[in-house]
């Protein structure tokens, strides 16, 4: 075990302490969807299939607690046994997502209200209020009775508190809760006021019981309300988590304790929330069908693992389609082994899925499963097994092992809450897709990234980009300047420092000290793009933005537009270390420019010459190496190596087959 007491205090328990040096595999099991005379072929299967853990009781609250303080454990007594007496361990969830029909018929003050001030009713998921007080009482009651039963089991590895918290509510107590929040940050309604700027519109209030949550309204609501109300839900969220996490951590503090995180969700602070677990976990389901699923996956798994500054677990991930989209395609042959070795090679120490087996019923029956409706005979069983063989195999060497990143890509959830407003100057800027298009490029260019919120220690980092950070603190403002004069180069995307905490924009429409390290004069106008159009620059086109600068008089290196009405002024500005790109260039030009840039700040690809299609990741001592094309490649990697997934030696070259893989140790 990792977990130890150092200088009096215990050291919070880890990954570490749930995978034991083995990669963990496995899934969510839901075995009360199925007669108990299953459940022996399931740990048979599990054995077959090389799993080792599996997550319980996710979506299981009203088989536990069929009635208002009934217990019925039974059932999960000899589950807990079965699986521990087959080699696997458990994932004990707290059911608390989806609470049972009778807490909503008989506590409607436990569901939550839309905008509008609909109610979501019972009969789907997630209908909780996070502001409930009778919900929060019966979540911990649950939990408490969870965790005095099973803290002593030999078969449980780790907590799992809640599922995927998303749930936003507008209600009575919810609004109540809001006001006491706000009281708690702001102190006075004149502050209050002045953060909001509420003399906009007439909306100065002079009670605190006036204020709402930004419900339904004639027109556009106040930025600083929606703000703070995004705020405030990511905080209340996260002290339904926080109760849980404490209430199983008095029963089993050597046992680790996660949530999943949905991938980019824009509901959580997930830097903040990343503080609060033990392990940080995420639920990842690229499209098989977009041509960027595999650099999506990349991205998430980079975010992931810098919110968990190490290892990290891929708690959901689908073994064929899901059931959500418009159309929902299967995965072909190896795209499933592949994913998942890419979430390893970017720091997984667990491979998960949603779910052990697929449902006959219910509202994901389509969803696919590790042992789908084709049973152990299918496609997907099969290669299941396989994947779960070798990930055994490279168990040993792989699990903790760190990556190194010499370029951090920076992200704010307040910054993405500020900038998502309705009155901005255009609803095309998605925040995510411009992520995805620095990522993209950085990704291409094989160059390892990090990810990092604006007030990290960025000194460890060669290149720090920050493809869209429309609201800056102070705090942050002042960190980037310090890391351009410590030696550090610096990339900024458009409409970056626009706007201070409150939402309030910046005297010249950028925070001057920016302005000044890029070398900007005067940020005369924003001219946002239309949608399909490109702006001419020199050597590239620009799209989604463009912005009319004045430089400073020799003061900065510009890379200009060409034609229209700002012919001549920069799309590109530097000034020593410091870039400021005004547009997004198109794909490969902002690869190329990119690339350029951390060329000259001493950051090299992982690998040289790699054929299109084929990702290079090094993990600790290992390199991964990932073929995300349909046709054989044969890649060059000078020196001998163990291709550990073979068990042979290669040299100089080694030959990746559609979808392949290779796991090469010097």
């Amino acid at each position: 075990m990792t977990h130890a007491v150092r200088a009096g205090r215990r050291v919070r328990p880890g990954l570490a302490d749930a995978t034991r040096g083995r990669v963990l595999f496995g899934g969510d099991y839901n075995p009360e969807q199925w007669p108990e005379e299953t459940w022996q072929d399931d740990v048979r299967l599990m054995q077959a299939a090389g799993v080792n853990c599996v997550t319980l009781g996710v979506f299981s609250w009203s088989r536990l607690e069929p009635e208002p303080g009934a217990r019925e454990f039974g059932w999960l007594d000899r589950l807990m046994d079965l699986l521990h007496a087959h080699g696997v361990g458990v994932v004990l969830a707290t059911p608390t997502s989806s609470p049972p029909p009778w807490m909503g018929r008989l506590h409607p003050d436990t569901l939550p209200r839309d905008a509008d001030g609909r109610i979501e009713w019972w009969g789907g998921r997630q209908h909780f209020s996070h502001s409930s007080a009778t919900y929060r009482r019966y979540a911990a009651a649950i939990t408490e009775d969870l965790a005095a039963r099973y803290a002593g089991h030999p078969a449980l590895v780790l907590w799992h508190i809640n599922n995927e918290y998303c749930t936003v509510d507008h209600g009575d107590e919810a609004a109540a809760a809001f006001r006491r929040w706000l009281r708690a940050r702001y102190g006075t309604l004149d502050a209050l006021n002045s953060a909001w700027g509420t003399a906009f519109w007439s909306q100065g209030y002079d009670t605190w019981d006036g204020i709402l949550p930004p419900r339904h309204a004639h027109y556009l609501k106040n930025p600083g309300q929606v703000l703070d109300f995004r705020r405030f839900t990511s905080d209340m969220l996260l002290e339904c988590y926080t109760a849980e996490r404490d209430i199983v951590r008095r029963y089993t503090p050597h046992i680790p304790v996660t949530t999943n995180f949905m991938p980019l969700w824009t509901g959580q602070d997930g830097w903040r929330w990343a503080e609060e677990e033990d392990v940080v976990s995420v639920d990842l389901y690229p499209d098989p069908r977009d041509p960027l699923a595999a650099q999506r996956g990349a991205l998430v798994q980079d975010l992931t693992r810098s919110q968990a500054r190490g290892p990290w677990m891929l708690m959901e991930q689908a073994a064929g389609a899901v059931n959500w989209r418009g159309v929902n395609h299967p995965k072909p042959r190896g795209l499933n082994r592949l994913w998942s070795f890419q979430a390893v090679a970017r720091g997984a120490d667990a491979v998960c899925y949603f779910q052990w087996r697929q449902s006959r019923q219910g509202a994901e029956k389509f969803h696919s499963g590790m042992i789908g409706h084709a049973g152990e005979h299918g496609r997907t069983f099969r290669e299941v097994g396989q994947l779960g063989a070798e990930l055994a195999a490279v168990s040993p060497e792989v699990t903790g092992a760190r990556i190194t990143a010499g370029v951090a890509v920076l992200h704010d959830w307040h910054s993405w809450w500020a900038g998502d407003h309705e009155g901005r100057l255009s609803a095309l800027v998605d925040l995510p897709e411009v992520l995805t298009a620095w990522h993209r490029a950085l990704w291409e260019a094989q160059l390892t990234t990090d990810f990092a919120h604006p007030e990290h220690d960025l000194s460890g980092y060669r290149l720090v980009v920050a493809p869209q950070l429309y609201l800056l603190t102070d705090a942050a403002v002042a960190n980037l300047l310090a890391y351009v004069r410590g030696g550090g180069t610096l990339v900024c995307g458009f409409h970056t420092g626009v706007a201070d905490q409150d939402d309030r924009v910046r005297a010249g429409g950028m925070d001057a000290r920016l302005r000044e390290l890029f070398g900007i004069r005067t940020l005369h106008e924003w001219w946002p793009l239309e949608e399909g159009e490109t702006v001419a620059c020199e050597g590239f086109r620009g799209t989604l933005w463009s912005e009319e600068i004045e430089p400073e008089p020799g003061a900065a290196e510009t890379v200009p537009y060409r034609g229209g009405e700002l012919d001549g002024l920069p799309a590109v500005l530097r000034r020593g270390r410091a870039w400021y790109l005004s547009t997004l260039p198109e794909p490969g030009a902002l690869r190329s420019l990119l690339a350029g840039i951390a060329a000259g700040a001493g950051v090299r690809p992982v690998l040289d010459g790699l054929p299109a299609g084929v990702e290079a990741v090094r993990r600790g001592e290992l390199l991964f190496l990932l073929n995300h094309g349909r046709e054989p490649v044969t890649v060059e990697v000078p020196g001998t190596h163990r291709e550990l997934l073979g068990g042979a030696d290669v040299t100089d070259t080694v030959a990746l087959g559609r979808y392949g893989v290779a796991v090469l140790r010097p």
